[in-house]
């Protein structure tokens, strides 16, 4: 429960209390600043509070995004401001400050400030910013939100408020607004309405997550069979994940139900999903006889490089103090041209156009032609995106930030050796030095793999000679214009030589281990990511440093392949290293998200 505050007398025939009572306050009427000031005091320590100005009118959705967003601790609209409990006493000393200025006795309902911010909340509001308290006011587009001052400007405000849908507004808004084509056009005018009939019952996203999880498994255990009717059923349940998968954020935004736990769920499930059904379709294609487990185990490293592009270059620009790139000058004047990007969002093949192109090619086609299809789509969108990012890059004159530099730096997963070198080895200037140098390292280490013998002792020279480069690419601040490549250099070496060391073991199941090993050597990489966009910084230094770091993951897997070179041990080994790095990441995340101290992150951005 929270309670509202109305800071003087209600009016006559308004609808103000019965509207915050629909969400879930316990409303308490002030006669004035002071008595606000005491009721405040009494509000037990853990509830959300937030005070109304009793003139406001405007719609139920506009008091919703104003008063109970979880993700902010201090928000306001027009005639209303929320605190939650860990801004309590910046929103006390408000007050407080505000009643002196009022005065006390002063009814603070009266028409004594002519304008929205001379209302006490609005008064509380700009305090509140004064003193260092981030205050967030929501965009409310056509939603009215006013405190009108007398008859006139109400009957105004209450012709406005009849004229908005605030209900079609609200499933607009609950569909996310830069998504891709097929999202946008075949899933969410109908998913949206799902969303509501889910708020209705009283569904959480989380709950519709799950299910989307739950019906991707079915989905991969459908393609597992190696039927056709196995895999028309696979593609039918994929699809309808999907529909789930958009339907979970779409809830939460129409309901605002934003939770530490559903950001750990958002922010995995995807990637869980995807890879399952890419082991359920590789043991499919095994029980008709054709082995497309490097496939399989391809078209996943290429998705998590090519993320890690994605998050790399982002994170890098961040914050940048200046852009000036001719490249995004030209992107900015092709959004104008609207079939550019609807053109655009599809090339870079996201989850809605991956999904549906997976979904279909199941159903008609065999396992091998979905990967090979995924392959090459995955490969041309990485070679787009990844061109345009180094145009951007070359061309920008923008000075790197210590947070982008420390979050390129927790991106590239620097383990003990890496660490080591980088603080007692040599400082190669340069701007570029830090890719060049990776791409040295990553090139001597994939070239060994693909050249030398299974199991050869040069392979380990190899993977000595990778930690020293990654070491070095590091030691100096990651602020180059093209060090955004370094996280995706060291993320294709690692799992590119899981994948071609299994690949070429010839041992039964090493192919499947390793799929195990990258998927959860992956899950760290996510992980990672999602803790740096909530703000909270990487996972702690003692959980890298106990699963060794990219580059120490990798010399182990080379010496297991060293040891392990005539027989299955190879294989179990393999797959003892993945389930010791799933146990450890998987327990250390779980803590973290389900604590108090996680960030309620909620994606709006570009689909994944």
């Amino acid at each position: 429960m929270s309670t509202a505050i109305l800071t003087g007398a209600p009016v006559p025939g308004s609808s103000l209390a019965d509207d915050l009572r629909s969400l879930g306050f316990d409303v308490q009427v002030a006669a004035d600043a002071t008595e606000a000031a005491r009721l405040l005091s009494a509000v037990p320590a853990d509830r959300r509070v937030a005070l109304v100005d009793p003139r406001f009118v405007g719609h139920v959705h506009a008091l919703r995004l104003g008063l109970t967003d979880p993700r902010f601790p201090a928000a306001t609209v027009p005639g209303a401001l929320t605190a939650q409990p860990e801004v309590r006493p910046a929103l006390v000393r408000a007050l407080e400050t505000t009643a002196g200025a009022v005065g006390a006795g002063v009814p603070t309902g009266t028409p004594t400030a002519p304008v929205t911010d001379r209302t006490v909340p609005g008064r509380l509001a700009v305090t509140m910013d004064a003193g260092g308290t981030s205050v967030q006011r929501p965009e409310l587009g056509s939603l009215v939100a006013a405190v009108p001052t007398d008859a006139s400007a109400r009957a105004e405000a209450e012709s406005a408020l009849a004229s908005v849908d605030d209900e079609a507004v609200r499933l607009r808004s609950a569909v996310k607004a830069h998504d891709g084509f097929f999202t946008t056009f075949f899933i969410s005018p109908y998913s949206r309405y799902l969303a509501r009939w889910c708020a209705r019952r009283g569904l959480t996203p989380n709950q519709v997550t799950t299910a989307s999880l739950l019906t991707a498994l079915i989905a991969a255990g459908s393609a597992a069979t190696g039927t056709r009717g196995g895999y028309v059923a696979a593609g039918l349940l994929l699809l309808f994940s999907f529909v789930l998968d958009c339907t979970d954020g779409q809830l939460a935004r129409y309901s605002l139900q934003y939770s530490t736990m559903g950001a750990w769920l958002d922010a995995t499930f995807d990637r869980a999903k995807e890879y399952a059904y890419y082991a359920g379709l590789a043991l499919g294609a095994a029980r008709g006889g054709d082995d497309v487990w490097a496939l399989a185990l391809g078209a996943m490293v290429l998705q998590a490089c090519r993320h890690v592009i994605d998050f790399s270059f982002n994170e890098a620009n961040h914050d940048a103090v200046a852009n000036s790139s001719p490249t995004a000058a030209l992107s900015d004047r092709l959004d104008s041209v609207g079939w550019t990007v609807w053109a655009r969002r599809m090339i870079v093949l996201p989850i809605g156009e991956r999904w549906a192109m997976i979904a279909v090619l199941t159903a008609v086609t065999t396992p091998r032609i979905v990967f090979y299809a995924l392959l090459i789509g995955c490969a041309f969108a990485a070679c787009y995106t990844t061109a345009g990012r180094l145009l951007r890059s070359l061309t920008r004159k923008a000075e790197r930030t210590d947070r982008a530099a420390q979050a390129l730096a927790d991106l590239a997963d620097s383990g003990p050796v890496a660490q080591l070198v980088a603080a007692h080895g040599p400082r190669i200037p340069g701007t570029w030095s830090a890719p060049v140098i990776a791409l040295v390292g990553a090139g001597a280490l994939i070239a060994a793999a693909l050249q030398q013998p299974f199991g050869s002792r040069q392979m380990i020279f190899a993977a000595v000679f990778y930690a020293i480069c990654s070491g070095v690419a590091v030691a100096r601040p990651l602020k180059g214009a093209l060090d955004w490549l370094v996280p995706p250099i060291f993320r294709a070496a690692e799992y590119c030589t899981v994948l071609i060391l299994a690949a070429r073991s010839d041992v039964p199941g090493a192919l499947p281990a390793a799929f195990g090993l990258v998927s959860a050597v992956a899950y760290h990489h996510y992980d990672t990511v999602y803790r740096i966009r909530g703000g909270t910084g990487a996972p702690p230094q003692w959980l890298v440093r106990t699963i060794g770091g990219h580059e120490g993951r990798t010399l182990v897997v080379t010496v297991l392949a060293a040891v392990f070179t005539q027989h299955s041990a190879f294989t179990v080994a393999l797959t003892t290293l993945a389930v010791a790095v799933a146990l450890v990441v998987l327990v250390e995340s779980i803590r973290f998200w389900v604590s108090s101290g996680a960030p309620a992150v909620h994606d709006e951005g570009e689909p994944a």
